[in-house]
């Protein structure tokens, strides 16, 4: 008769290790292998990321250096490009507009200055409507082609003034013109020809009037100054000298002619103008043209 195993033997009974021990060994030798395989996998995996970074490496490399630094900002060049040699017209081809030369209803010579009223504006190809007599016809010769000139109110409102440029050929034609004009405002040859504005205006052509002008490359810079009632002008008078240094240097020269010479970039200051300055006579005197 078999006999029923007694509990509490069975609890304290040796174990028999010898069975457990194979079957560790079994699972000592499955381990094994998945360490071999997922040693194998992670050298696989750090293969393919390794291949992985060598492909972006030599992306990197083909990546053209502008691409890199794309987003540092971007230094604009053109105003360099734009600028203009005034030494000639073969350099300087553009034509002056009023739009450029004359371009508000108000005109302001210098910061905190009183602005001057531009009454009329005119662009010409016939240099001779701004300058009459032997003026007229040596600007003509030395290839004048262009006049662009404005008649304003000085800010005091007792002076009027007819302003402007003439476009030569080069700057020789143009230092010619320069020479020759006092000798002819001398002589009672030519004069320069306000413009009238209507109204009172009519006083700027035909009243006795100091003149000025200057020479800037291909340009000649001029303008002429009367007294609104038509009276004699000083040769001495300091508010006319201040306005024809408004009006050729700081205007028109170092205003207008910069900023076409450098493409619109502000730059410093030319040197003073020559006293290239002189009295004209009243229509009423002996000109060339007789009256």
């Amino acid at each position: 008769m078999s006999a029923h195993p007694d509990p509490a033997l069975g609890a304290t009974d040796p174990l028999d290790l010898a069975e457990p021990h194979r079957a560790g060994r079994r699972r000592g030798g499955g381990r094994a292998w998945q360490v071999l395989i997922g040693g194998a996998a992670v050298l696989v995996l750090l293969a393919l990321c390794g291949l992985a970074a060598a492909t972006l490496l030599q992306d990197q490399t083909k990546t053209p250096p502008a691409a890199q630094s794309s987003d540092q900002p971007v230094v604009e060049q053109s105003a360099v490009a734009e600028g203009r040699d005034l030494d000639s017209r073969d350099t300087d081809q553009l034509a002056l507009t009023v739009k450029e030369v004359f371009p508000g209803k108000e005109l302001v010579a210098g910061d905190g200055r009183t602005a001057y009223q531009v009454l009329k504006t005119q662009a010409s190809a016939n240099c001779t409507v701004a300058a009459t007599g032997e003026i007229g016809d040596l600007l003509a010769r030395l290839g004048c082609n262009q006049v662009i000139r404005a008649t304003l109110r000085s800010p005091d409102g007792d002076h009027l003034l007819t302003a402007g440029l003439f476009n030569l050929t080069d700057t020789a034609s143009a230092q010619r013109a320069r020479d020759r004009i006092r000798q002819l405002l001398d002589e009672r040859q030519g004069r320069f020809q306000g413009m009238a504005a209507g109204g009172d205006t009519e006083a700027v052509t035909k009243a006795a009037a100091r003149v000025g002008w200057q020479v800037r490359g291909h340009y000649i810079a001029y303008c002429l100054v009367t007294r609104a009632d038509g009276e004699q002008i000083s040769s001495s008078d300091a508010t006319t000298r201040e306005i024809l240094y408004d009006m050729i240097e700081v205007y028109l020269n170092r205003g207008v002619l910069e900023r076409r010479a450098n493409g619109g970039v502000a730059s410093q200051p030319t040197a003073g103008p020559t006293d290239n300055t002189a009295s004209q006579s009243a229509t009423s005197g002996r000109n060339s043209s007789g009256n």
